[in-house]
């Protein structure tokens, strides 16, 4: 599946996106824990997720939500109206 980064976590691990393998992923925490274990940047980017959106297929979810079918994760800051 494809993963986005957006705004400071694109900063943060130094990617705009990449292609990662969902099999044994059930839920978006899981797939935040196996970013984690990519590398010091990741880990950063991901230390506290209550910061932290994320969308499945281009709907947002919550980190419980299920990857099933999900060909594409996005993760980003919150949004602020103004």
């Amino acid at each position: 599946m494809k993963v986005m980064y957006f705004a400071w976590l694109r900063e943060k691990t130094a990617i705009s996106s990449e292609e990662v393998d969902g099999a044994g992923l059930a839920t978006v925490s899981d797939l935040v824990e196996a970013l984690r274990a990519k590398g010091a940047r990741h880990a950063a980017a991901f230390e506290d997720v209550s910061a932290v959106k994320v969308a499945v297929d281009q709907k947002v979810v919550g980190f419980d939500a299920s990857l099933e079918g999900a060909t594409e994760v996005a993760f980003f800051p919150p949004m602020t109206g103004g």
